[in-house]
């Protein structure tokens, strides 16, 4: 008689002993599903060994119900990353497999419209592009930093690497924040790679999906292309990971575990001997700090690919002006317009406007389920919830104080959108943001393309404009309002502001000259602003890791944001006390470990549940991880309670 060693979904690190029945032998094995049974219900569990030996211990074992699968969906590299996710990331082995082998679960993403890079091959290569292939290919593996200028031509040099590892046997793996299936991605990737490729991404169907994992684990594919979940796909031979776009966050997990892909990355190369590149044109501050150190070598790409120059920029004080849209930037829009030249607004705030105040009592309007003002949308007529979805028709009344003096505040891309048709009524504009991509299937690509091909003069947009959009017809680029993030509660407001302004504005000047970008703001002498508009990333992070050091936040310390989510307030409340009492107990065996009082989250309440949390902060991650898993072990919630555990945390909201 054999007997199966399981991993389950369960919320506690355990195994558990299965009989493997006679008719099961030879395909129970170890990297294979099955479900057996657990109390009075059944289970999916993951084989992580099988024995001749019977389990030591007096209890009955019980008999696996039936196989999931026919050959190993796992291996002994993704058991390891499992544990390893355990003591990082505080989420059992079970259920860290479960999310890394292909169901039905959706890969959320933050920014679907991202332009994947191109595959086809580009024969004649920069004197930049040649320079950093020569350095990856006399270095000894390792990490390496490709920190290149927009439209610097990184991609090419990832993909002559991917070929020199492919060559040698290996297999790569090439993560993206987002991808999107497009015909032209498929015979490019397929053409340059010999068909042995597999694309991850989010349409594919369960089995879809699964098929590919198979051809992965059994070594018929050469090179992996997806986005986040991608890290955990099964390579028997691993030579190469890159990692495009460094600096995004929708490599972070939303869900638990909330795992990084940057990190998981890091991990697997180690674990594996793969070299590893990541590149960006805007590095984290992590990254930033470790190529500083010298612990991830840094090769420079400054110069771009296309034989653009990079744009004049100008940045415009909008205190005092009338409109939302400056003096200098229009009379720059009809100059680019006379000239037939493309024109792109971004502004990261879509809808009517931001707020619906009564001018009698300054009530704003708020959402019931979450503690965010409602944005006005003014097709429609309604108010609108950007957090959780909820929508109602724009009232008239005040329900505070009974007055009909509500009245919409600020603006949002429907309100510059109307501003834009009066001051350009022969222009032909186009606005893309959530709203507009959810209209009707195509409309997204369908505007993309009217604006590459001319059809349309003036594109305005949120976030999903800003990257990945390479248009030769843009010469001008405007920000409306550059500094809109730097007021929100988080300590990156700063680096995400300045790597918004920097990407959007690297759409101008790629296959020209006559690029010129304009940033308006209300504090023009904000570093995220004035480095971003004089292209000096030297001078911005200089400044931002001495704020960082002086404040102690990362990437000068680690932290761990113990999240607490219920239905009702107080005891909300209460179970991040108790969390916090519990904490500053464990705290005094602790020198290295700081705790912070028990707080609302800075969105207090979000899609009906109310969020208290606990930040941990500590210079060692070590310690913090151990201090972590201490008070993990002595913390008891009511029933009713969720706790989000979320270690290095991109945002605190």
């Amino acid at each position: 008689m054999r007997y199966a060693e399981v991993l389950l979904q369960l919320p506690y690190e355990a195994s558990y002993s299965y009989i493997v029945p006679e008719k099961l032998e030879g395909k129970a094995v170890f990297g294979t599903r099955c479900i057996v049974p657990f109390g009075k219900r059944t289970m999916t569990g993951f084989i992580i060994s099988v024995s001749d030996e019977k389990p030591s211990g007096d209890f009955a074992l019980r008999e696996i119900i039936r196989m999931i699968d026919d050959s190993p969906v796992f291996n002994e590299a993704l058991l390891d990353i499992a544990r390893w996710m355990g003591r990082m990331y505080f989420s059992p082995a079970g259920l860290s497999l479960s999310m890394m082998i292909p169901s039905g679960r959706r890969e959320s993403e933050i920014s679907p419209f991202y332009e994947p890079v191109s595959f086809r091959r580009i024969e004649t290569l920069t004197s930049d592009q040649e320079h950093a292939l020569s350095q990856l290919r006399e270095g000894n593996g390792g990490v390496y930093y490709l920190f290149g200028a927009t439209g610097s031509g990184k991609s090419e040099v990832y993909l002559r690497r991917a070929e020199d590892k492919i060559s040698e046997g290996k297999q790569v793996l090439y993560l993206v924040p987002e991808i999107t299936l497009t015909e032209q991605l498929s015979e490019e990737v397929y053409s340059r790679f010999s068909g042995r490729v597999a694309i991850l991404h989010s349409s594919l169907t369960p089995s879809q999906r699964l098929k590919a994992w198979h051809q992965i684990i059994n070594g018929e594919v050469d090179l992996v292309i997806g986005a986040r979940s991608s890290v955990f796909a099964p390579f028997r031979n691993l030579g190469l990971i890159i990692l495009d776009e460094e600096h995004e966050t929708s490599y972070k997990s939303g869900n638990a575990p909330r795992y990084h892909a940057r990190q998981v990355a890091q991990y697997r190369a180690g674990k594996e001997h793969a070299e590893f590149i990541m590149g960006s044109a805007t590095p984290s501050l992590e990254a930033w700090k470790l190529m500083s150190e010298h612990k991830i070598h840094r090769i420079d790409m400054k110069t771009r690919a296309g034989g653009g120059s990079f744009p004049r920029v100008d940045i415009v004080n909008i205190r005092g002006e009338k409109g939302n849209i400056s003096a200098e930037l229009e009379k720059a829009m009809r100059e680019a317009l006379s000239d037939k030249k493309g024109v792109l607004l971004f502004l990261n705030r879509r809808g009517y406007t931001y707020g619906y105040v009564c001018s009698s009592c300054g009530h704003v309007l708020t959402c019931p389920n979450c503690s965010v003002s409602l944005t006005y949308h003014k097709k429609g007529s309604k108010l609108v919830c950007h957090t959780c979805g909820y929508t109602c028709q724009a009232s008239r009344v005040c329900p505070e104080c009974g007055s009909y003096d509500l009245s919409p505040r600020g603006f949002g891309t429907e309100n510059i959108e109307e501003e834009i048709r009066g001051l350009f009524p022969y222009a032909r504009v186009a606005r893309l943001d959530t709203d507009t991509a959810s209209e009707k299937k195509g409309n997204v690509q369908e505007i993309l393309h009217g604006f590459r091909d001319g059809e349309i003069d003036i594109l305005l947009g949120t976030q999903m404009i800003a990257k990945g959009l390479n248009f030769p017809s843009i010469s001008l680029v405007g920000v409306i309002n550059a500094d809109s993030s730097l007021s929100l509660p988080d300590f990156r407001a700063a680096e995400r502001t300045f790597d918004l302004i920097h990407q959007v504005a690297g759409r101008a000047g790629r296959y020209r000259d006559d690029g010129r970008v304009i940033i308006q703001t209300s504090d023009p002498m904000a570093p995220a602003v004035r480095c971003a508009a004089e292209n000096d990333l030297e001078s911005f992070y200089r400044i931002e890791m001495k704020n960082r050091k002086d404040t102690l936040f990362p990437p000068y310390s680690r932290l761990v944001n113990l999240t607490v989510r219920g239905k009702d307030e107080r005891r909300t409340r209460d179970g991040a006390e108790e969390i916090e009492r519990i904490a500053w107990k464990l705290e005094e065996r602790y020198e290295d470990v700081e705790v912070f009082s028990a707080s609302p989250s800075p969105i207090e309440r979000k899609a009906m549940y109310y969020r208290y949390h606990v930040l941990l902060r500590s210079v060692s991650a070590s310690a913090l991880l151990k201090f972590t898993s201490e008070l993990l072990a002595m913390l008891s919630l009511h029933s009713s309670l969720y706790l989000e555990i979320d270690t290095d945390p991109v945002s605190l909201a």
